[in-house]
């Protein structure tokens, strides 16, 4: 027998670390997969290319992920404090934690492009939810489908 990965539910850590759609978690939210490429490392299709999810999901839909960038660079520092405690450790005989807000520092601006693009795809997680469905279209009964709506506006 062979096993049908198309079927298989794909991890939502694994899809946020990747960068992927929060609907369907396969497509890519962004044009390129080089977060470095400073002049593209944000630049997002119009919808996933694999379940039509609309990427921006409002107007200013994106603005909530200082909060997502914050905290996660709050956790990177409180990890890098750790393990520079654990082995290297600190003293108020010499300059150690000096070293280690420069090296903290200088990782924070290094990832800096990563993080964007994790909070970004974090807060589009908080919002839109996995539909093991997506591919049959949208639910009967959700409002995105009532043709009674439809030319309303």
């Amino acid at each position: 027998m062979c096993a049908d990965k198309s079927n298989v539910k794909p991890s939502l850590l694994k899809s946020l670390l990747g960068n992927k759609c929060a609907r369907c978690r396969r497509g890519s939210i962004y044009t390129t997969k080089n977060p470095y490429d400073l002049k593209n490392c944000l630049k997002m299709p119009e919808k996933c290319p694999v379940c039509g999810q609309q990427v921006e999901v409002e107007v200013g839909f994106y603005y909530g992920t200082g909060y997502v960038s914050y905290a996660l660079s709050i956790a990177v520092c409180v990890a890098t404090l750790i393990a520079w405690w654990l082995f290297i450790g600190f003293s108020i005989y010499d300059n150690r934690i000096f070293w280690w807000l420069g090296v903290n520092a200088l990782l924070l601006v290094i990832m800096q492009p990563l993080l964007m693009r994790w909070s970004r795809t974090i807060w589009m997680a908080f919002f839109v939810y996995y539909d093991e469905n997506w591919h049959q279209g949208p639910p009967e009964g959700t409002g995105r489908s009532n043709p009674t709506f439809k030319n309303a506006i």
